[in-house]
């Protein structure tokens, strides 16, 4: 069953009953016990909010990637109180952030770490779709200038409108980088709106793993310079920098975040300031709340995992396991993207750092593994035995041992393992290299950081995140945690919940970019990034932060709306993005938070820190579940704030099997799928290369090919019927010949059916500049697409879910809609002003366009 209103009802609604049950027993308890203490849980509302959104995500691991993002991707109506204008940034705007991103790599590391840089500019749309929103009571449309001579649309019109609000928020949604839409984060959106008195600007960038990393950096990249820069056809005039604030939950704060240090490094204007709630800046998971709030948040237990399809994973059937011992030469380099086939061996050392006091006398098992991790255990990992080599297996690792320690339940699923203690052999006496062997002590992935530095090191052989190849999820612009410095950056204002996963990584981001000096990243990084390097040294000054972590609260607390602690947070977005977009800059040095307004004689908070001039460089505070601020503890006391640079940004064997225990109840599970999978890519792999030999029999060329490659008569660029080559668009998946995409990227596959729809579209619909001629259409193949749902000759076929939104006739009744209806139900009020403000905007429109009629004609009279 595939993501569906009625399979998210099916799923939810014993969760629903279970919740009301254990709610009113736990409240019980405690009345009976006298127990006074408050939890955000108490709220029963909360409680059972976060529950569904729990049990929706866990739905969504058990489904197909395409099957989630189609559901998230479905388009929505807005309010009827709400402008929400749909427009798309144009290639034009992607050409001007690809150049940008270009330079920021440079030649070496495109082709070294990136795979190139053509693949990541190829999309299916003719742009990025996006919506401006506002509310239609803050419009004034009889202040819009109207050109008499010009017919506008009725969108046109609410977009001038819109020009005098003074703030406008660019919100980047999250989802993990591959599922989510402007449609999932549209009510909280139109709240910003409501609540700054503004517009705000939200993008639908492309999603991994179809459009993996640099993809969405490159589109949110986009959308930034089409507000500041806007081609001359755009319908907005250029927004200055400072009347902009970034915005941005769990990937999309990410995005924001390195967004930011993009444009820093390359001497762009930067925005007035960045709200960043919850933002997911350590794909490598090296924090210990991965482990310790697993239970108090809404994020799965192992991590986003998905049913088998042949999208994702990379490898459904993956030969000599998930996981191998490094055991060969030479050492990968840092994010080296691998190439599919080569005859390259992965790591010698993996690199251990050395176990604290603390973990000297204890050994304890990370939350939510059930294997001891010590060299010493008799626990064992099963490692299946499968049948396909991927990408990862250039080097083939010969597990030894295989089929010791096999337990009746592994042997009934099929399931080979490997026992722990010959995974973590124990080299003994074994030298420990110095501690300046970069090599050995600070891992880059794939490689993992062991636990005993005496244990012959571990691999991972499979991609692990959607987002980004295992090998690149070091990179400071996968990782922003590992920035060389996060100084030099707009005024921060940074939300974490104390119950989430990732509250550890947020709190130690916050104090990194407030003290560049105090929080350096890890030599390896230095070593091994030239532009980082530099970085260290040239954004020294720190940035201005403010910080709160809100008790009991999860992942994006601004989910759950009707909350006091949301509520609380919502206004103080709202307050910081109107304070850095309407003061003046002299006033924003001294005060860049709204809650330290000046009073003379008053002395600074103590939750504040300041320079030596006086400056606030940092607030750090707490929030209770009522709303009510108190200061955070001192750094001494924050765990995460003693970590070692050396230990971030490294994956550590507990998280290593944390994850593998997951992933092989989902190679158990989806066993006799994952052979499908299989072979369904081989049927589509023939089709694809069916289309590719049609195209050029029917008169396909590209630029640099001679014309006698082409077995039928060439069709021009003046006499194409049913396409246009486009000269804005740069590349398509033909122009690929020379670079290593990941293996993800449908912009190079051939073997699903949303790369089939990219390639159709860039043969035969939109071709991009490189191609010199578009295909001749054959009657044949016109009968044929009526009969393939997945087809289409005369209109573009349909792109991928990740990009393209999904147009229902069922979008009143989808339950993206019916969860928007319910966390609304607090801002029904607004709703009885929503015809009246239709009406009186829609007249004020009308008015303004008579009256310059009028003068127009009055003109003519007197001429």
């Amino acid at each position: 069953m595939t993501v569906s209103t009625f399979s998210a009802a099916v799923h939810i609604t014993p969760t629903v009953i279970k919740t009301l049950y254990t709610h009113g027993k736990r409240k019980a308890k405690k009345l009976k016990n006298g127990d006074e203490k408050e939890e955000a849980t108490d709220d029963i509302f909360f409680d059972e909010a976060f529950h569904i959104v729990k049990s929706f995500i866990l739905l969504g691991t058990k489904n197909t990637v395409e099957s989630l993002q189609a559901f998230t991707n479905t388009h929505v109506p807005a309010p009827p109180w709400t402008a929400v204008i749909p427009v798309r940034v144009p290639l034009h705007s992607c050409n001007q952030a690809a150049d940008l991103l270009i330079q920021w790599f440079g030649p070496e590391d495109l082709k070294r770490v990136v795979g190139g840089e053509r693949w990541w500019q190829v999309r299916g749309l003719d742009g990025i779709d996006a919506e401006w929103i506002a509310e239609k009571s803050h419009l004034r449309p009889e202040s819009v200038h109207i050109d008499a001579g010009r017919r506008y649309s009725e969108e046109e019109r609410l977009l001038m409108s819109m020009e005098q609000l003074e703030t406008t928020m660019l919100y980047i949604h999250g989802g993990g980088y591959y599922w989510g839409s402007i449609n999932t984060h549209r009510y909280q959106i139109i709240k910003y709106a409501h609540k700054i008195r503004g517009r705000a600007f939200t993008v639908n960038y492309r999603k991994a793993p179809q459009y993996p990393w640099p993809c969405p950096l490159h589109d949110v990249l986009a959308a930034y310079l089409y507000l500041i820069q806007p081609p001359p056809d755009a319908a907005h005039k250029p927004i200055p920098p400072s009347k902009i604030v970034f915005a941005g939950d769990s990937a999309g704060g990410a995005l924001c975040l390195t967004m930011l240090t993009v444009l820093r490094d390359l001497g762009q204007p930067l925005p007035a300031g960045a709200v960043l709630i919850s933002p997911w800046v350590d794909l490598t998971h090296s924090f210990p709340s991965i482990h310790t709030n697993t239970a108090t948040d809404i994020i799965p237990p192992h991590g986003f995992m998905n049913k088998p399809s042949v999208l994702w994973p990379v490898d459904p059937i993956k030969e000599g396991g998930r996981v191998a011992r490094a055991h060969s030469d030479p050492l990968l380099k840092p994010c080296r993207v691998d190439i599919p086939g080569s005859d390259k061996h992965i790591t010698r050392h993996t690199a251990q750092v050395l176990p604290t006091d603390t973990e000297k006398e204890s050994d304890s098992t990370p939350v939510g593994s059930k294997h001891q991790l010590s060299s010493n255990s008799v626990s064992s990992i099963p490692l299946e035995s499968q049948h396909k080599s991927s990408f990862f297996d250039g080097g083939k690792c010969d597990l030894t041992g295989r089929g010791h320690g096999r337990s009746r339940d592994q042997n009934r699923n099929g399931s080979n393992t490997i026992p722990m203690d010959e995974l973590a052999v124990n080299r003994g006496s074994v030298s420990i290299p110095d501690l300046d062997d970069i090599d050995f002590w600070q891992p880059n992935p794939p490689k993992v950081l062991m636990k005993n530095p005496r244990d012959v090191p571990l691999e991972i052989r499979s991609q692990i995140q959607h987002y980004a190849m295992t090998e690149q999820l070091s990179h400071p612009l996968v990782s922003p945690i590992l920035q060389a410095s996060l100084g030099n950056l707009c005024p921060l204002y940074i939300l974490a919940g104390d119950g989430e996963v990732l509250r550890d990584e947020i709190i130690y981001l916050a104090h990194k970019a407030a003290n560049p000096a105090e929080y350096p990243v890890r030599e390896g990084v230095m070593r091994d990034g030239l532009r980082q390097k530099e970085n260290a040294h040239k954004f020294s000054t720190p940035t201005k932060v403010h910080l709160q972590v809100y008790d009991g609260m999860c992942h994006v607390l601004t989910v759950f709306t009707f909350t006091s602690s949301a509520d609380y947070a919502y206004n103080s977005i709202a307050e910081f993005a109107k304070h850095v977009t309407q003061r003046s800059a002299e006033y924003l040095d001294r005060n860049p938070f709204p809650v330290l307004q000046p009073i003379p004689g008053s002395d600074v908070p103590s939750c504040a820190m300041n320079d030596r001039s006086g400056d606030i460089l940092m607030i750090r505070e707490r929030v209770d579940i009522h709303g009510r601020v108190r200061s955070m503890e001192p750094k001494e006391d924050i765990t995460a704030l003693q970590l070692r640079p050396s230990e971030i940004g490294i994956i550590k064997e507990e998280t290593l099997f944390k994850w593998l225990e997951g992933q092989e109840e989902w190679d158990r599970r989806f066993k006799y799928r994952a052979t499908k999978v299989m072979k369904n890519r081989k049927t589509i792999e023939a089709n694809a290369k069916s289309i590719i030999k049609k195209a050029r029999q029917r008169g396909l060329s590209l630029a640099g090919e001679s014309d006698d490659l082409v077995e039928m008569p060439i069709v021009g660029r003046s006499n194409v019927v049913y396409g246009a080559i486009q000269e804005d668009r740069r590349w398509g998946p033909l122009d690929l010949v020379d670079e290593q995409p990941p293996p993800t990227a449908i912009a190079a596959r051939r073997d699903t059916r949303e790369a089939l729809a990219l390639l159709k579209k860039s043969i035969y619909h939109t071709a991009p500049a490189t191609h010199k001629t578009i295909p001749r259409v054959k009657t044949v193949d016109v009968i044929l697409a009526a009969f393939d749902p997945n087809d289409a000759t005369f209109r573009h076929p349909r792109q991928s879910v990740s990009e393209q939104q999904v147009r229902t006739g069922m979008r009143y009744i989808h339950g993206m809609r019916m969860w928007q209806s319910i966390v609304s139900c607090s801002g029904r009020k607004v709703a009885v002003k929503a015809a009246e403000d239709t009406r009186r905007v829609g007249d004020a429109l009308m008015e303004t366009g008579d009256k310059a009629a009028s003068n127009v004609n009055l003109a003519a009279v007197g001429s």
